[in-house]
């Protein structure tokens, strides 16, 4: 469904996952000596607490989170005061940090903040008509330990006997008191023996032989057949989002490449950065999944 260059996809992901809400009133949740912490900075160590701790319960979370906050400007305080501030070492930490909360910010304002309702749904629909049809059955099933008890089924359904309330009576499965109603599914779902024979049913048929698995001996009836309905827009509009956001995204840094020139002086790493950045063929690269805000 769309080409993508993996480096980017990267870069994009790390810009997502490291996003902490905006707040009109910047209020000051505690102080440190002289410092302030305020609410701003409190959302970035909540969004930035390890994997763990993000689990806690929110109370938990922003305890957790403000004792981290206080940790660092107590020590970033005697930092300054050794000027570990002043260090070439830290000043290009700083300078790597910058223009990485500037990417995120350029991120923000030419691509999150642009996506409309309309892209979204454009996306949603073109991603539809291009799914594979895919066969379902709406089946139930009678299941029995023997082939004999299986047999005897199959006589009293060709003697006009209702096949869910067969199934209540004579199923072994948990499913008995639904009258053996599997619901719809596709290839791929159920055993190989169970599938080979659901699909092979006409609508309305029942099969004429017991169909043996491990689970034992099966009777099956094809209520319907349709194609696989595609997933409801609304359960699946995050994730066409982040897809919308994700050819933005890549287009705003290919035209950036186009205007620059990108020199590496190691050899090896040039071969690399080449081999990962080169554009594959339209339609050759399978679609990969959208990273998770």
């Amino acid at each position: 469904m769309l080409s993508t260059n993996k480096f980017a996809l990267l870069a994009f992901a790390t810009f997502v996952a490291f996003q902490a809400p905006a707040h009109a009133e910047d209020a000051v949740v505690a102080k440190v000596g002289n410092l302030e912490i305020h609410q701003s900075e409190l959302d970035l160590a909540v969004a930035n607490l390890d994997p763990q701790l993000a689990q806690l319960p929110d109370d938990q979370k922003k305890v957790a989170a403000l004792s981290a906050a206080i940790d660092v400007k107590l020590l970033a305080a005697d930092a300054i005061t050794e000027k570990l501030d002043q260090t070439d070492e830290f000043k290009k930490r700083m300078q790597y940090l910058s223009d990485r909360e500037l990417h995120n910010a350029y991120f923000k304002k030419h691509v999150v903040d642009t996506v409309t309702p309309d892209e979204i749904k454009a996306r949603y629909d073109k991603e539809v008509a291009a799914l594979p049809k895919q066969e379902e059955v709406h089946a139930r099933h009678i299941l029995v330990k023997t082939e004999d008890e299986a047999k005897e089924i199959i006589k009293q359904l060709d003697a006009g006997k209702d096949f869910a309330e067969l199934a209540k009576e004579k199923s072994t499965d948990p499913n008995k008191s639904e009258g053996g109603d599997l619901g719809y599914f596709s290839r791929g779902r159920m055993v190989k023996e169970f599938e080979d024979a659901a699909f092979a049913l006409e609508k309305g048929t029942y099969s004429k032989t017991p169909v043996k698995t491990d689970f034992g001996y099966h009777v099956i009836k094809v209520e319907d057949k349709r194609d696989a309905p595609p997933p409801p827009f609304d359960q699946v509009q995050d994730q066409v989002r982040q897809l919308v956001m994700r050819d933005k995204y890549l287009a705003l840094l290919n035209q950036a490449k186009t205007s620059a020139k990108i020199e590496i002086s190691d050899e090896t790493l040039r071969k690399g950065y080449d081999q990962a950045n080169k554009q594959p063929e339209p339609g050759s690269e399978p679609a990969q999944p959208a990273p998770q805000q």
